[in-house]
């Protein structure tokens, strides 16, 4: 019997490598993918349109936040893995019951480390996570940023306007890329308003790509309302998904920072 730690401190135990897994996370799916665990994984979310080819032909589950337990049931899986904030508590606690379900919680590029070292260990995938780990934190390495930090905000959601505090992900990805976070001081995803942005002397506003779909309409409007702040569309997957796109990362936050200079 195999026992594994996830990353909100519950213990699970697998009788061997597993053959049938299931994943509710879009970063951690394509992680799946690059770990060479084709065969493996039995069912996606209808959000894990990474790889294309699994978004295609992989049985889907239901979406992050509404699980179909009876598909789930169906396909028999002898892990699945899920998210402390993407996925909802109630509907992991009852898969829970049933199936050995592995937890992840990653807040920083650590905890991605350390996501992707338990997902290989759970998986028989080892040395291929650790050359994962090795070639993302690599290329974090040899990313230069400028020495003067944009005082920055950026938005997840309109209507409210969504921000993200200084104890999230795309946080510590802001701070990697060399952007200053105006609410760092704040908590999760606070909501503000354009008052707040003023007042802040907010000097660039990054519009993501995801949850809410910014478009260059959305530039147009707060332009009039922010004259004095530069704002711009991002690629939210390479500031939130913390699986293998983070390979793609630094050289994104490299073009950014030269579009910006």
């Amino acid at each position: 019997m195999l026992s594994f730690t996830d990353q909100t401190g519950q213990v699970i135990s697998l009788p061997a490598i597993p053959k049938r897994i299931i994943t509710l996370v879009p970063s951690q799916t394509e992680l799946l993918a690059g770990l060479g665990l084709t065969d493996e994984v039995v069912g996606i979310t209808k959000f894990c349109i990474h790889p294309k080819e699994w978004f295609r032909s992989k049985t889907r589950v239901g979406g992050t936040k509404q699980i179909n337990t009876g598909i789930i049931h169906s396909l028999a899986p002898d892990l699945v893995i899920a998210n402390k904030e993407e996925n909802v508590k109630e509907q992991i606690n009852e898969l829970q019951q049933q199936y050995p379900v592995w937890i992840s919680d990653v807040n920083n590029l650590d905890d991605a480390y350390e996501m992707i070292e338990q997902i290989g260990a759970m998986t028989g995938k080892s040395e291929q996570a650790t050359r994962i780990i090795e070639e993302i934190s690599a290329k974090f390495f040899q990313l230069q940023t400028s020495n003067y930090k944009l005082k920055t905000a950026y938005l997840i959601w309109q209507n409210p306007y969504m921000t993200v505090g200084g104890d999230t992900f795309i946080h510590s990805m802001l701070e990697r890329a060399g952007f200053d976070n105006i609410y760092k001081g704040k908590t999760r995803y606070p909501e503000i308003t354009i008052d707040e942005l003023k007042t802040a002397n907010c000097e660039l506003l990054l519009l993501s790509s995801e949850p809410f779909p910014f478009q260059q309409k959305h530039i147009d409007e707060l332009q009039s309302l922010l004259p004095n702040t530069r704002i711009i569309l991002v690629d939210g997957e390479l500031f939130s998904w913390y699986g293998s796109r983070l390979l793609k990362a630094p050289a994104y936050f490299n073009v950014l920072q030269k579009q910006l200079a």
